[in-house]
Order: structure tokens, then C-alpha cells, then sequence
């Protein structure tokens, strides 16, 4: 199934959009280059998947770039995450300034050593004002710790007698979430053959459409975003209701409108 950007309707795209990109480590190996050559190769599908984004309008994307259970890679591997991280964060961000993309970089950034940090604070800084495709970076990041560290500001917030128990509630959490005030997570892909999330979005992917393709991250080129986008449009989207009950709200709103 092939789809190109310009053939697909506005209103059936997903909003958010995120990737565990999976995959640079086997795909270098399978060429007989170091892991590492596979990260680097990985850097240009990730501007191949920000450029087809924004062609899309498509209003949020978020990558899972480092979780927090990659500490226990290789320590080249590790350093060369950071270093291409930094790479990006140095080079990259004012193409993306110029593009109009907004960066967030999301996750327990203070593991990573003080010049990273600084140059996060800049990239947010320079972005924070633009109109365009939210960028979301996921470093050191884990769902578990971002529904941890979200209940841990409520318990805070209790403690001090600002909310009560009774305001605890799911609307309370999502909005001290790492993506609080973004659109609903639509569409979840995983490359690299791998059918789990790893850790990943736990809280926002509840209602999320999952697709798992056996492309290599460095593969995963406009043409295999294309089918992500082309399976998950083709999808009857329900939400716990059944599509009878979807038609009668549309029905009805054509009446009311």
C-alpha cells in the first residue's frame, strides 16, 4: 500500500505521532560497520521523519532517542549517543529554528553531563516561540518514571495543601505529564521488527494505534512513513465505542452544525 503526502485527506491524519526508532545497531552489523555507524546513519532518517512531518502538518512528533535503560549499553556506544545528541543539538536546531519546528527534549535530562544540559535550555530557549511541528525528544526517558515523576508534583502539591486526594484525578496526571497541553498520542510505530513499547509513552498510549514494521531505522524512509500513515488511516477509529455509535455522532453533527 503506497501513499504519497499530497493524496492523503487532512482530517483522517494523525495529530502526534511517535517512534521508537530500533534498529541502527543491527543495521550497521549487517553492513560490518560498528554499532555506532548505525546511530549516525540513524540522524538522517530522523530529519527524513521531521521534513515528512511537517509536509503532513502533522502536529507533534516525538522520538525515542535514549531511555533510561540505555545506560547499560557499551560505553562507546553510550558516548557516542551523547556525542550525536550534542551534534544535534548544536547543528541541527537552527534548521529546525528556520523551519519554524519547536524542540522539547523530555525525559530526566539531568544524568547528562552540564555542556548537554546547556545546550537543551538553548535549543528550548530559541524554539520556544515557534508555530510548527512540536519536536519532542524523549533522552533518558522511561513511561514509568514520567507517570512517576508526574505523581510525585501531585503528592507535593497535596502535601502543601494546595489540592485535595479527591483532585487526583486522570485529567490531574496528564496534565503533569512531559507532554502536558499536547495532542492525544494518535499513532505509535516501532522499527526494527520488535512488537513491544518498551517502556515508552505508557500513559499516553492508551488509545494510541500501534504498527510495528521489520524496517530498520536508517531505512525508514518517506516512502515506509507513508505506509505507517496509510495503515493507520485506514483504521476505523472507535475509542471504546463501536462504529455504529461513531457514524450516529457524525450524523448528528452534520444536523447540529
Amino acid at each position: 500500500m503506497s501513499l504519497s503526502a499530497d493524496t492523503i485527506s487532512q482530517q483522517s491524519l494523525p495529530k502526534h505521532v511517535a517512534i521508537i526508532m530500533d534498529g541502527n545497531g543491527r543495521w550497521a552489523q549487517s553492513r560490518n560497520r560498528p554499532r555506532t555507524y548505525g546511530h549516525k546513519k540513524g540522524v538522517d532518517a530522523v530529519r527524513t521523519a521531521v521534513q515528512f512531518c511537517s509536509k503532513l502538518n502533522i502536529e507533534s512528533l516525538t522520538l525515542f532517542a535514549f531511555s533510561s535503560e540505555n545506560w547499560r549499553r557499551p560505553e562507546d556506544e553510550v558516548s557516542t549517543l551523547m556525542e550525536l545528541f550534542l551534534f544535534v543539538l548544536t547543528k541541527e536546531v537552527k534548521k529546525l529554528h528556520k523551519n519554524n519546528v519547536k524542540l522539547n527534549v523530555i525525559g530526566e535530562i539531568s544524568r547528562f553531563p552540564n555542556s548537554l544540559q546547556e545546550r537543551v535550555a538553548v535549543a528550548h530557549a530559541l524554539t520556544e516561540n515557534n508555530t510548527g511541528l512540536q519536536l519532542n525528544i524523549a533522552a533518558n526517558y522511561g513511561g514509568r518514571w514520567d507517570i512517576t515523576q508526574a505523581a510525585q508534583k501531585l503528592a507535593i502539591e497535596a502535601s502543601e495543601g494546595k489540592i485535595q486526594p479527591s483532585d487526583i484525578t486522570e485529567e490531574a496526571i496528564t496534565n503533569h505529564l512531559s507532554m502536558a497541553h499536547q495532542s492525544e498520542l494518535d499513532l505509535l510505530i516501532r522499527t526494527g521488527g520488535d512488537c513491544r513499547i518498551s517502556n515508552f509513552l505508557l500513559w499516553q498510549a492508551a488509545y494510541a494505534e500501534l504498527y510495528f514494521t521489520d524496517t530498520l531505522w536508517p531505512d525508514f524512509n518517506e516512502e515506509a512513513f507513508a505506509e505507517a500513515i496509510a495503515c493507520y488511516v485506514s483504521r476505523e477509529r472507535r475509542f471504546g465505542c463501536t462504529g455504529d455509535q461513531i457514524k450516529e455522532l457524525l450524523a448528528v453533527s452534520k444536523v447540529t452544525s
